[in-house]
């Protein structure tokens, strides 16, 4: 591990400024992803600036009655929070669903945004990988592949994200609050975390020295109508084949709304609106979800090892659906 400094940040402000003044800076909370990073030489700041003990702790009840996360909170916290379990059981299944419970009580909600891929060429630093190091080849590509994306890829990566809980975020239209050197800003999860396309270093829309201080939720009655299903090598502590996030609303046994995103297919939390094109207006039957599967696919691009995830997504999707289907009140 490289030598760097520490410093602990007394607020946001501060935070901002420490990190702005150095190039190499980067911050810390729980440290459940950059510590590893920086032990493999995949990340070498020259200065940690801790942000765990900043105000942003809370979920509170905002006046357009949907609810704001802060950012710092531990995951664990925000899992088993009453208002995220009776209103976005969906969050909370996700949360619950990623790592272990020594990690859930360590990593925060803002840091669980800025993950990073969990692609082995990227965690190796004797590989290529674009993301790691522009422009010196993505070994994935040829390699063993078994992991990675079928969905968003580019020629340059094919890495997929790694995160539960954006996945659950994505469905539920979630939006990240940001300060930075310029300012405040809101930015719609679908739009925080980019595609590689030709630039896969860049994986997020957040300039350095900006923030994350809080995540928002909107009001959404139907949300207690949800389910997070992931499907792992092993039971526990494995990050996702594939997952789904499935919100519905269904009146008469017909499906009035949906918001449907996947995990471990995409190269960011995937959010599907060919499904939900499919599911909104239809009847909630078998037939419905299976088309809805198959559509939620179709742009699917598999690698010579992650072949099987494209049935496997599609069946996990079904699943997911007749489960909240049964929920509320639809056929199964």
């Amino acid at each position: 591990m490289n030598p760097f400094t520490y410093v602990r940040a007394a607020n946001s402000d501060d935070a901002i400024a420490t990190l702005t003044r150095e190039p190499q800076a980067m911050f810390i909370a729980g440290g459940t992803n950059i510590l590893d990073l920086m032990k493999e030489g995949v990340h070498t700041p020259s200065q940690l600036v801790d942000i765990r003990k900043l105000p942003s702790t809370e979920i509170v009840t905002k006046d357009n009655g949907g609810i704001r996360i802060g950012a710092t909170l531990r995951n664990s916290d925000a899992a088993y929070n009453s208002l995220v379990q009776e209103r976005y059981p969906v969050l909370s299944e996700a949360i619950l669903a990623g790592a272990s419970a020594q990690l859930r009580n360590m990593a925060t909600v803002g840091g669980n945004l800025m993950q990073r891929t969990r692609c082995s060429y990227f965690h190796d630093t004797a590989f290529a990988c674009n993301k790691r190091q522009p422009g010196s080849g993505c070994a994935a590509l040829e390699g063993f592949n078994r992991m990675h994306a079928v969905l968003g890829t580019s020629e340059h990566c094919i890495a997929a994200h790694p995160s539960d809980m954006c996945v659950a975020l994505v469905a539920l239209d979630a939006v990240v609050q940001t300060q930075g050197p310029r300012g405040e800003r809101s930015i719609p999860i679908t739009d925080f975390h980019l595609l590689p396309g030709e630039t896969p270093h860049l994986e997020t829309v957040l300039e350095h020295g900006e923030i994350i201080t809080a995540v928002d939720l909107p009001e959404m009655p139907l949300a207690w109508r949800s389910h997070y299903l992931k499907i792992r090598d092993r039971a526990s502590y494995a990050f996702a084949l594939v997952s789904a996030a499935v919100v519905l609303e269904i009146d008469e046994e017909v499906i009035r709304n949906a918001r449907i995103a996947l995990g471990g297919v995409g190269t960011k939390p995937w959010r599907s609106l060919e499904a939900e094109q499919v599911l909104v207006g239809a009847p909630a039957t078998q037939e419905t979800f299976t088309a809805a599967a198959d559509a939620a696919m179709q742009e699917a691009r598999p690698y010579r090892h992650n072949q099987f995830k494209i049935e496997l997504a599609k069946r996990t999707l079904e699943e997911a659906l007749k489960t909240v289907a049964a929920i509320s009140g639809g056929q199964a």
